[in-house]
């Protein structure tokens, strides 16, 4: 007679089959054993590694956990990536990785993920002296979390690699990652349904550089001393939330071809150019952000103007809003519109909302902009006049931005006293280090 197994207790027999033969293994630091160990390792076993320093480079092929102790060191010697990743549920913890090659081509890296790492785990690693930190490349639903990534500092900041470089893998998650040096801290392109969220990024060129990855969201995370804070580029239906820009040389946030997105509950401080900048950007809604202290608020341009721009602050910006059209922009969203540092207003009835509007450029505004010979004439009574005019008659106004329902109180967000600590030191674009090169984000 033939007995069936229901399926349930098929699965809890393999399961109790896979614990017994999975075995927890300490590999010391001598010569070759590290590879040995993997060599004889089975599914599911640990590999503990000891203090000191491991041969690298090495490829994980089937599912393990590689754990290092404190102390615990792979190193590549030079060779391609020190980790590779090619099996799915592989955990790397614990360990420094240092000692890649310096290939863009072979993108050498800390630890590389190859598609076949689907569910890897990347947890509290030292991940320094690579060309890239962490690369996963197609593994879905990776997750890497708790790093500190810290890149090379090469004379040519475009001749780095990225912290962490994300192509193609769909669910992974970015986390509570330390990255500093290198070119990008995080790269996301050709993706969709990832996760970049509180991640520190200081002393790079852009902290977040986003292309082409949909559906997908950044939050809580912190940029310090960039070239750039959070560069979003070609991509849609992305949730930007709770991010701090603080001293960004360029911009702190960036909008480039980006539509149908929420960008809510930023904070640019500090900015030495732009705190924002918004190209060829439509439908997306800019709420609760605060812009203070940037040379411009925001500069929006090449036809963006169909978004819903509500309740943020612009605070103490030289120019608060630099829009070179002739359109009429409407600055506000349902009764409810910005605040704006600048605008002497009263508010009688106490709504909230000054009892007049707010309009951030004049017609001089557009003539120095498109004509910046003409900044000679500012002090000229005839300038004064054309301003004096259009104040007293709005309707002579050529276009432009208008906010009709103005606040009277901005959005409060505090800046935790840890990041503006360590925003009181220079960065490095500030201080004219000669590994700090000056390259544009538009030179590439």
């Amino acid at each position: 007679m033939i007995r069936r197994v229901p399926l349930f207790a098929l699965a809890a027999l393999l399961a109790t089959a896979f614990c017994a033969a999975a075995a927890t293994v300490t590999v010391p630091a001598d010569a070759g054993r590290l590879a040995r160990a993997l060599a004889g390792a089975e599914t599911g076993d640990v590999l503990i590694l000891a203090p000191g320093r491991h041969a690298g480079p090495v490829t994980i092929t089937f599912p393990l956990t590689l754990r290092g102790e404190p102390g615990a060191v792979i190193d590549a010697g030079g060779a391609g990536s020190v980790v590779t990743v090619d099996a799915p549920d592989v955990t790397v913890t614990g360990l420094t990785l240092t000692g890649s090659g310096r290939s863009h081509e072979e993108i050498d890296s800390g630890v590389s993920l190859t598609r076949n790492a689907r569910r890897a785990q990347i947890l509290d690693n030292d991940i320094t002296g690579n060309l890239y930190g962490v690369d996963i490349h197609g593994a879905r639903d990776a997750l890497v979390k708790g790093n500190r990534v810290t890149g090379l500092r090469l004379q040519r900041m475009n001749a780095r690699g990225n912290g962490i470089y994300v192509w193609n893998a769909p669910g992974a998650v970015v986390e509570d990652n330390d990255i500093r040096f290198g070119r990008d801290g995080i790269f996301s392109n050709i993706s969709k349904r990832n996760t970049y969220r509180g991640n520190l990024m200081r002393d790079l060129r852009f902290a977040v550089h986003y292309m082409y990855t949909n559906d997908s969201e950044i939050a809580d995370n912190v940029s310090i001393g960039n070239h750039l804070g959070f560069a979003l580029m070609y991509s849609d239906r992305i949730t930007v939330r709770d991010n701090i820009s603080i001293r960004d040389r360029d911009y702190g946030l960036m909008l480039n071809y980006t539509k149908a997105s929420d960008i809510f509950g930023n904070v640019v401080l500090r900015g030495a150019e732009k705190c924002g900048f918004i190209y060829n950007s439509h439908r997306n809604l800019l709420a609760e952000n605060i812009f203070d202290g940037c040379d411009i608020g925001i500069h929006f341009t090449a036809g963006s103007e169909r978004n819903t721009i509500t309740g943020n602050a612009f605070i103490a910006n030289r120019t608060q809003v630099k829009y070179v059209g002739t359109s009429h922009v409407e600055w506000s969203h349902e009764g409810r519109g910005n605040y704006w540092s600048d605008h002497p207003a009263f508010d009688l009835n106490g709504d909230a909302r000054a009892d007049s509007a707010y309009r951030p450029n004049d017609l001089m505004d557009h003539i120095l902009w498109s004509q910046p010979a003409a900044k000679l004439l500012l002090g000229a009574p005839a300038v004064q006049l054309v301003r004096w005019s259009q104040e007293q008659f709005p309707a002579t106004l050529p276009g432009g931005v208008v906010d009709s329902h103005p606040l009277t109180a901005p959005p409060r967000r505090a800046v935790p006293d840890t990041y503006l600590e360590l925003a009181r030191h220079d960065p490095l674009w500030a201080t004219g280090d000669r590994r700090d090169d000056t390259e544009h984000f538009q030179a590439d």
